[in-house]
């Protein structure tokens, strides 16, 4: 360091040290700013109150003008008298000076002296910068109103309705069953509440679910994960409320965060709404689960379908069934209490009634066991039952058929044989498939993984061997390798790692396409399950 450096070192210390030891310095005070200063800032606060602030000031400046001109008139003595000869009084002329104010029309009826004349034409002339003023300022109000209201962000006001949360793919067959599940329900109401456009959401939905069967679908926008944007879907009040899994990055991040709005203020006074949250990945349930306490119901999303894939692909027609019985049309599962079957066991509730089919029982801890022992009594819980709608149990009849036991067949059942299974494609959900068909597979099966894309990572299996083979799957000579009349069932993923939704579907139908061409060569019992 030079020597100039280090003298301008220690100068800037010494100074430092000297400002320590005197102490802190005792602020200057502020100079008082000018009356007038003071004026503008207080009316500026009160402009910017918005459409009815305005309108006040303008009714101020019009009574303060005619006011004015009232004084004017009535001490210069230029007011024509009236009809008796008698001159008008203060009230009678501060309403003639209203009217000149507000109608200009009326300057034409006026008669007097010059004086009298040009002075109402002077008022006239301000009353029409007024009422201008006051036409813009109601105009730009309501328009400000429409855009408020454009943009969804008023409270909805609606009791027992439905409260979407979030925006997917999905949110349409929900708004679609939803409606068929509300026709036997008095004025239904859907809420749903997204942080996309208001008027967007409006016209998807009018575009893609156009049935609604006397639904309403009211949409705002908002983040479900805000506690003041959550106010807006009314939700303390809802029958219940659906947390969609959003198209990000952390979609499960944003799901538990949204149960945990909906829960922040839950201090078990009051049941509150139903709650059903999609998870994205099984490693987050515990954590959805302890959010949402006994309030929700988690849905584990990637399980869920990698059950029906499989299931689907080992039984034939299983597709139809579970079609049947998860969409409102048709019949559906519900719940049903019935006292007076309380004493009743199992299996006298399975022929109980005529148009509904008892398949289980609810515990008192909510809990469902699904075909429960026969000798289990009815008690106080309610039944697990298929019916065509809700409203139909209400009249449900007894049935009075009576059992021939000689049509029931006590066949045994089949031993299963080891199986053969193809696996095309891998995403996601593809070790979960490989979980779920080992846990069904005889110990023998095997599996081969067919892939273009993607790093298959097997898991323990128990049942099955598997093998790996790369190849580009839409491709009919990769296909045409493997024996498919050896084959019991194909399971096709999507791409869905690797490709949008659109590039990734197309990859699948071309797959299936060469799929089914090769499948119709074969002899029908021959032909292999295609999933």
């Amino acid at each position: 360091m030079s020597r100039t450096g280090q003298q301008l070192r220690q100068r800037t210390i010494k100074t430092m040290k000297e400002s320590a030891a005197s102490g802190p310095t005792k602020p200057r005070a502020a100079a008082k700013p000018p009356r007038s200063a003071r004026l503008r800032y207080w009316f500026d606060n009160s402009m910017s109150r918005g459409t009815p602030a305005l309108v006040a000031w303008l009714a101020v400046v019009t009574f303060c003008l005619i006011l004015a001109f009232t004084i004017i008139v009535i001490v210069t003595g230029w007011a024509p008298a009236n009809d008796n000869g008698d001159d008008p009084g203060f009230v009678r002329q501060m309403f003639s000076s209203l009217l000149h104010a507000l109608d200009a029309g009326t300057v034409g009826g006026d008669s007097g002296s010059w004086k009298f004349l040009l002075t109402m034409l002077l008022l006239t002339l301000g009353g029409l910068f007024i009422v201008s003023a006051l036409i813009g300022v109601i105009a730009t109000g309501i328009d400000s109103k429409l855009m408020d209201l454009r943009r969804g962000r008023s409270a909805v006001i609606e009791t027992d309705h439905t409260v979407i949360l979030g925006w997917s793919d999905a949110v349409f067959a929900i708004v679609r069953e939803l409606s068929i599940a509300n026709e036997s329900r008095r004025r239904p109401v859907i809420v749903i509440l997204s942080e996309r456009d208001k008027v967007e959401m409006e016209d998807e939905i009018r575009e893609k679910v156009p049935q609604l069967r006397g639904t309403r679908v009211i949409c705002r926008s908002g983040s479900p994960i805000d506690i003041g944007d959550l106010a807006l879907s009314s939700y303390r009040t809802a029958r219940s409320v659906i947390v969609l899994s959003p198209m990000s990055d952390e979609p499960d991040t944003e799901v538990i965060k949204a149960l945990l709005a909906l829960t922040h203020d839950d201090d078990g006074s009051s049941p509150g709404p139903t709650l059903v949250a999609e998870i994205h990945d099984p490693q987050n349930l515990e954590a959805a689960r302890l959010v949402g306490r006994n309030r929700a119901v988690i849905v584990d999303k990637r399980e869920t379908i990698a059950r029906l894939i499989v299931q689907t692909s080992r039984q034939s027609g299983a597709a139809a069934v579970y079609t049947e019985l998860f969409d409102f049309e048709g019949d559906e599962i519900y719940f049903h209490s019935d006292p007076g079957i309380a004493s009743d066991t199992y299996a006298d509730a399975l022929l109980a009634y005529e148009s509904a089919s008892v398949i289980g029982l609810v515990n008192a801890d909510g809990s469902v066991v699904l075909n429960p022992p026969a000798d289990s009594v009815v008690g106080d819980r309610e039944l697990v039952v298929i019916a065509s709608d809700d409203s139909a149990l209400k009249t449900v009849k007894r049935s009075s058929a009576p059992i021939d036991e000689a049509a029931i067949s006590d066949a045994p059942a089949a031993v299963e044989q080891p199986s053969q299974a193809l696996l095309i494609g891998w995403n996601e959900r593809a070790a979960t498939v490989v979980s779920e068909l080992d846990s069904y597979a005889a110990p023998g099966s095997t599996l081969t993984i067919v892939t273009e894309f993607g790093k298959p990572v097997v898991p323990e299996l128990t049942n099955l061997t598997v093998s790996v083979e790369r190849g580009r799957t839409s491709e009919r000579a990769v296909l045409d390798r493997y024996s498919f009349e050896e084959l019991d069932q194909i399971i096709v993923l999507c791409y869905s790692d690797e490709f949008g939704a659109q590039r990734a579907d197309a990859r699948t139908l071309v797959t299936l396409l060469h799929l089914r061409e090769i499948s119709s060569a074969l002899a029908e019992d021959d032909r292999p399950a295609i999933v």
